[in-house]
């Protein structure tokens, strides 16, 4: 890759991987466009890296507090910040158990444009009914185990390319009356774990890797990935309220139909 797509890339990575329109749709689009080559499996780690980083240092002061909170509950000592780690680690179960079942098929049978398109337009369309119908009765701490299951699964349905794994969650959260705020603060934290053990899967498969790496430009791909991630999740929220997730839905719809016009014109 030359620099230039590794900015790029790197972008793609960060901004996507937080905002409801899909990560996986935008990073096959300089392939199909551009004709770009494959990154490679170590810059896909890299930038993978990177997002991890972004997330945890936005919610440092939440993740150090869910931390203690959950140490203290091994030692019978509960508090709200024990009740919200113990939810994100049972959210988390469903999209590790289906990720070990139906990995390979997904990869297989989703990679298609014309799958992506799809999961890029009806998750959009659901995106929008939720928003629109939401009632927004319902806050963080009121969150319980029957809500973690659900938004869990909803983050399961996200390995189908396309989804958004932000976006199914937050929409899964709006449709049981959960604020914005308190929708995109959980997907966020939901995303920890995944993130890292995608990151860390990829990893495993690096010692299978033939080709050369070159670790400047990995490097460079993660910062980059990092910041534009930090500052997605920054003004993602600092926004939500003001504009909802119209935008996004609009945005999801044309992407979708680009995506559309791309298979059938191939």
């Amino acid at each position: 890759m030359e620099w230039f797509q590794v900015t790029v890339l790197a972008l793609i990575q960060g901004l996507t991987e937080f905002l409801p329109i899909s990560s996986s749709a935008h990073l096959i689009l300089p392939a199909q466009l551009l004709g770009w080559p494959d990154q490679g499996l170590a810059f896909d780690v890299g930038v993978h890296v990177g997002s991890l980083l972004a997330v945890v240092v936005y919610f440092r002061t939440d993740i150090k507090a869910l931390a203690k909170g959950w140490f203290a509950s091994l030692a019978g000592r509960h508090s709200s910040e024990s009740k919200l780690a113990w939810l994100v680690v049972l959210a988390t179960i469903p999209a590790f158990g289906l990720g070990g079942v139906a990995s390979d098929l997904i990869s297989h049978y989703g990679r298609s444009v014309l799958v992506i398109a799809g999961a890029t337009l009806i998750f959009g369309g659901l995106l929008w009914w939720a928003d629109h119908a939401r009632t927004e009765h319902r806050v963080l701490q009121g969150l319980g185990w029957q809500d973690a299951v659900i938004i869990g699964l909803a983050q399961a349905v996200a390995m189908i390319p396309g989804t958004s794994r932000s976006g199914i969650t937050i929409t899964a959260a709006l449709m049981l009356g959960f604020e914005r705020q308190a929708a995109a603060r959980f997907s966020f934290l939901m995303s920890i774990p995944v993130i890292a053990g995608a990151g860390l899967l990829l990893g495993l498969e690096l010692p299978d890797q033939s080709d050369g790496m070159a670790w400047q430009m990995i490097a460079a791909g993660a910062l980059v990935s990092a910041l534009s991630a930090w500052a997605c999740i920054h003004l993602f929220l600092k926004l939500l309220d003001r504009i909802g997730m119209m935008p996004f839905v609009i945005y999801r719809m044309v992407l979708g139909l680009v995506l559309l016009a791309v298979y059938f014109a191939a």
